[in-house]
């Protein structure tokens, strides 16, 4: 990592300010309905965490694992579950916790597997969203930020499980291999 370089796209405080917006929405819209998170990790598990403290109504928390990406920067569009929901979702109001949405493909995929699953409602949240590498037709249902197709790291995402832990959204521009 010490030859690696990165730049700041967005800012912890700005991140703090887009998840504390995005509790009120999502908190208003669920009022009175049984909310299950449903967190995609590794990922979404530091926005889950911000996102749930802010949020002013009764949830519950499950958590899936798929990959898609293996050691890549690029989506393989092979998506595996890694490890499944522990609970069942049918008749619950499910909303996926994704970190961010690329190509679309692993959540799409997974969009599918869970209405199979009988839920009474789905929707996506997602902190990042680069519509310009869509390769599927799918729309988060609240969105922080869009950013421009560039790979970032920081926040949750990763690269080679790097990363992980910074506070800020950051641009990886070089890497050592």
């Amino acid at each position: 990592m010490d030859g690696d370089k990165i730049r700041v796209l967005l800012s912890s405080e700005e991140i703090r300010e887009k998840v504390r917006e995005l509790a009120g929405v999502i908190s208003r819209d669920y009022e009175g309905k049984d909310l299950l998170l449903v967190c995609i990790l590794k990922g979404a598990v530091i926005f889950l965490c911000d996102l749930m403290r802010e949020l002013k109504i009764p949830l519950e928390i499950d958590f899936m694992a798929v990959s898609s990406y293996g050691s890549s920067t690029v989506s393989s569009g092979i998506v595996r579950i890694i490890k499944d929901l522990d609970t069942s979702i049918e008749n619950k109001d499910v909303l996926i916790v994704e970190d961010i949405i690329d190509s679309g493909l692993t959540l799409s995929y997974l969009r599918e597997n869970l209405l199979s699953r009988n839920p009474r409602s789905l929707k996506i949240v997602t902190l990042l969203d680069k519509p310009e590498r869509r390769k599927v037709s799918i729309e988060p249902d609240y969105c922080g930020f869009q950013i421009p197709d560039e790979f970032v790291v920081g926040y949750g995402l990763d690269f080679n499980e790097k990363y992980r832990n910074y506070p800020d959204v950051c641009v990886l521009l070089e890497f050592d291999s």
